[in-house]
């Protein structure tokens, strides 16, 4: 590749004082735990403990997904990350037609509080923090999981974990979407006034730049994107009546970790640094905490190969050095066998390894911000902090990130990197080990995990069982009562969570706010 950063800044030769003439280290650097925040978000970041080491997990029915959570806890994982099949992430229960082929393929099936109940059998909800990868229901699942915690005896207050509940980010680029942008920036003001009265440690939003970067985003556009999602986030929740300071200190981020180390670096410092300004400048937020971008990171899984799978423990390791060195708050790292299927126990238990020899067989959490005062990373972060600042204010130009949104920007300068990456790995001018460069002949033959193909009959089984024991009459008239809470501006989580106790359907709630919201349809340019 040529000397170019994925961002497409000049790479240069050699680095020297010239390069920072025009460094500030008091205004853009400052103390760790100290505005901007570039130096990490904590004073001490890992030289008192670790970031968190997640793994996402979650595939087939409830029961197997809760024997592989227990395995990675025996195993030293910190926290759970919860991988959901793409039914339950649209919504839908795993009897309609619509989920036919797809119950229990890419996540776990979540019908009811039945489902969650043995997805977190026997394990302590109050010891475990756990982040839950789903979006346009976010709300559903961040209910069912308070309501077994409380059967189990921990409190709500008591727990702590992260929705993604970042639907902005689907119509940009992922597609799980259910409603259209104006409901459901309604549902996640309304997720942000429950936590802050119910559900107080809960981190009410991770809003993602990974799938961006997934779907072939820059680093500056993956940054920038991002931050643009998180400002109309924070517009919506005042609009509602919040203050920036009651629920910008529970916001956190989720960003990709590439191979490309020392722009990653840099894009995590720059990230810190816009979103303090942003915060500080222009929605006057006056708790430190409200300023400070903290954020969970995967290794990026587009960058795995289905060719030499053995090769992409070293990109993982790769990647994670770029995530910890950049300062993340919690990391998953990628199993090297999720190119070609779900992880096998041995790769997911792998892949944990990764995070712990950096951790403690390394000297990456004996300082802070190994990388402060460097020529080319101080560089690279005030370049890309630039560029970020310029995207920014393109998206404020179309209107801010929804009606950039609806006008396809976002997505259209996404689509456009895409090209290009995918052109120069034709070409060969970026190489891709294995792939377009040092290949061999003859792969070995490897055997990937395999999902039960009877999930579907068992869990349509459970749900037509479910059916029959509970009492449909009270369920109906709590669906009743959240059409119309979603009529008015009643805060929907308190009807949804009385029907979600009833054992109505993860299906049946979303179906409710659909009979009144609508599907959302995108423009031909989306």
């Amino acid at each position: 590749m040529s000397g170019l950063t994925e961002s497409g800044t000049p790479f240069e030769p050699v680095y020297g004082p010239e390069a920072l003439k025009d460094f500030k280290p008091e205004e853009q650097l400052g103390a760790p735990g100290k505005y901007p925040y570039t130096r990490g978000v904590y004073p001490t970041m890992y030289t008192a403990r670790p970031w968190t080491m997640r793994q996402y997990a979650g595939f087939g029915n409830a029961q197997e997904s809760n024997q592989r959570y227990k395995e990675l806890i025996a195993n030293g994982t910190m926290g759970l990350s919860v991988a959901f099949d793409l039914p339950t992430q649209m919504g839908h229960d795993s009897d309609a037609p619509i989920a036919e082929g797809e119950v229990g393929k890419v996540g776990v099936a979540i019908d009811s509080i039945e489902d969650m109940r043995i997805l977190f059998d026997g394990i302590d909800l109050g010891k475990v923090s756990t982040s839950m990868t789903i979006n346009a229901p976010a709300a559903v699942l961040l209910l069912l999981y308070q309501l077994v915690a409380e059967e189990n005896g921990t409190p709500a207050d008591q727990l702590t974990g992260t929705i993604q509940n970042d639907v902005l980010k689907e119509y940009i680029a992922r597609g799980t979407y259910i409603f259209p942008p104006a409901p459901s920036l309604r549902l996640i003001s309304d997720i942000f006034a429950y936590c802050r009265d119910n559900i107080p440690k809960w981190n009410t939003i991770s809003i993602s730049g990974y799938h961006m970067a997934e779907a072939g985003a820059t680093p500056a556009e993956e940054i920038a994107f991002t931050l643009a999602d998180g400002i109309a986030y924070v517009e919506a929740a005042q609009k509602a009546g919040l203050h920036v300071d009651d629920i910008a200190p529970r916001l956190s981020f989720f960003f990709v970790a590439r191979t490309t180390i020392l722009e990653e670096v840099a894009k995590f410092r720059a990230a810190r640094r816009v979103w303090a300004k942003i915060m500080k400048e222009r929605f006057n937020a006056q708790k430190p905490k409200s300023m400070m971008l903290r954020f969970h990171t995967q290794t990026a899984g587009v960058q795995l190969t289905a060719q030499q799978p053995e090769v992409n423990m070293v990109r993982v390791a790769v990647q994670a050095l770029a995530a910890t060195m950049g300062g993340t708050q919690s990391l998953h790292t990628n199993s090297f066998d999720e190119a070609i299927a779900l992880p096998t126990q041995k790769a997911a238990r792998l892949a944990l390894r990764t995070q712990q020899i950096i951790a403690f067989e390394s000297d990456v959490c004996k300082t802070v911000d190994p990388w402060a005062g460097s020529y080319v990373v101080e560089s690279l972060t005030d370049a890309l902090e630039a560029e970020i600042w310029e995207y920014i204010a393109k998206v404020d130009e179309h209107g801010g990130a929804v009606k950039a949104i609806e006008q396809s920007y976002q997505k259209g300068e996404i689509e456009d990197s895409a090209f290009t990456y995918a052109t120069q790995v034709d070409s060969g001018e970026r190489v891709v080990v294995g792939v377009n460069r040092f290949q061999i002949d003859e792969e070995e033959h490897y055997e990937p995990l395999r999902v039960d193909p009877t999930i579907g009959d068992q869990q349509k089984a459970r749900l037509a069982d479910l059916r029959s024991r509970r009492d449909n009459e009270a369920v109906e008239a709590a669906l009743a009562k959240i059409k119309e809470a979603a009529q008015g501006d009643e805060n929907l989580l308190y009807p949804m969570r009385e029907a979600l106790k009833l054992s109505a359907t993860i299906g049946e709630v979303c179906n409710a706010l659909r009979d009144v919201w609508g599907q959302y349809q995108p423009n031909d340019g989306v």
